[in-house]
């Protein structure tokens, strides 16, 4: 089969993001310049460089208390700030709970039953018991063609890592079984990773 987005696939169900797979997922808290928690996932995340650090997610969505946007995007646009929570397999169920869509003034933590923390470096919460987070200043905010589709982009100048995570050195992803997202309602989870070395290692 082939099909060009433009004309449409003929599918039940669009399989554009059922390819792109695994997606790491951004559960991304932010919050806004009253002091309002928000927690979203997104699944069009991803770390873009090393040095300085950098990651990117991505909005394609609408609410409609938030002028053409979400409230995530809404929050870091006023704020200048995010957090990145990295998803285990034992928060999947309060991840998925934090997608909901609500007022803009509902805290997703509380929503979600997660506790949350204030972060280092940055005025915004993380949550409590990830195996990871990435502390990020935001860099730019670029809007994508297409309705309401909105790229962001921010620099990691604080990384948390969970000291159970840790071993000889190494962040051991063995440790907290990673959740990512396939297409559709699917997911999948890490539990059997090997290693591959490239060839100039």
């Amino acid at each position: 089969m082939f099909y060009q987005p433009k004309d449409g696939h003929g599918l039940p169900h669009n399989p554009f993001n059922a390819l792109i797979v695994p997606r790491p997922i951004g559960w991304i808290s932010s919050r806004d310049k009253d002091g309002r928690n928000n927690l979203a996932p997104y699944s069009f995340f991803n770390a873009v460089a090393y040095v300085p650090p950098q990651v990117m997610f991505s909005s394609t969505g609408t609410k409609a208390d938030r002028d053409g946007t979400k409230d995530s995007v809404a929050n870091i646009r006023d704020t200048g700030v995010f957090c990145v929570n990295i998803v285990a397999q034992a928060m999947l169920d309060a991840m998925n709970a934090s997608s909901a869509s609500l007022p803009h003034d509902i805290d997703e933590f509380a929503h979600a039953g997660l506790e949350k923390i204030q972060c280092e470096t940055i005025d915004c919460a993380r949550v409590s018991g990830a195996p990871a987070a990435l502390e990020c200043k935001l860099t730019k905010i670029i809007p994508l063609d297409g309705a309401a589709n909105i790229a962001v982009f921010g620099e990691v100048n604080g990384v948390y890592m969970s000291d159970d995570c840790l071993v000889d050195g190494i962040f051991d992803v063995n440790k907290f079984t990673p959740v990512g997202r396939l297409g559709y309602h699917d997911y999948a989870n890490v539990q059997a990773p090997f290693e591959l070395r490239r060839p100039n290692d």
